[in-house]
């Protein structure tokens, strides 16, 4: 019998990545993010700072800013997320924002209006180089995802990220979770065909 490749499970909420172009406009001239925590992937970190977001129907307050700085400013969403903004962002890998929809964002300092940027993060899996030779995947594979419990889901097309610079995790948005009522750190069992 075959061993469980059991992964780690983690819900992302709403949140967004900014250019330090973007940074500057929003916070101030010169301004560096501050860490409030670091994140379970190597180099990331939840900043102290927030921003709001406009879209066309309505906005949303106080969404956190992820660091460190990006070539582009990117917002992860969820469905539930964009019918209140009144966008429809594409399901995407992160960092592919060609085609998005874009929103005003608002800081204490200033505005920027973005002609694209906002996605529904494609649920994916960070798996170190070690991982994906253990557990026998590529970067870039699609594999399928069982959670158990009263709500047990089988999540298919599940992206496979693999980079030396990751950690072991599976992440999804909020809606997703919830509709499976996952909690953070709860173990998933990747399946491969």
């Amino acid at each position: 019998m075959t061993e469980k490749k059991m992964i780690p499970a983690a819900l992302s909420n709403r949140h967004l990545h900014l250019s330090q172009e973007d940074i500057q406009q929003l916070f101030g001239e010169n301004y560096n993010l501050c860490t409030l925590k670091d994140l379970s992937q190597p180099g990331q970190f939840a900043c102290e700072e927030k921003v709001d977001m406009i879209g066309p129907k309505g906005e949303i307050k106080g969404i956190r800013v992820l660091g460190p700085a990006r070539p582009q400013t990117q917002i992860e969403v969820s469905v539930s997320d964009s019918f209140i903004l009144g966008v429809k962002p594409p399901v995407r890998d992160s960092g592919d924002i060609e085609g998005s929809p874009g929103v005003t964002l608002r800081g204490p300092k200033g505005e920027v209006n973005l002609n694209k940027g906002v996605i529904i993060a494609a649920r994916h899996i960070h798996m170190h180089t070690s991982d994906a030779e253990r557990f026998n995947v590529v970067d870039k594979q699609k594999v399928k995802v069982r959670t158990s419990g009263e709500r047990a889901v089988v999540f298919e097309n599940v992206l496979v990220r693999v980079s030396p610079k990751y950690a072991l995790e599976m992440h999804l948005d909020t809606d997703e979770g919830n509709a499976a009522n996952l909690k953070n750190g709860v173990l998933v069992e990747m399946i491969t065909e």
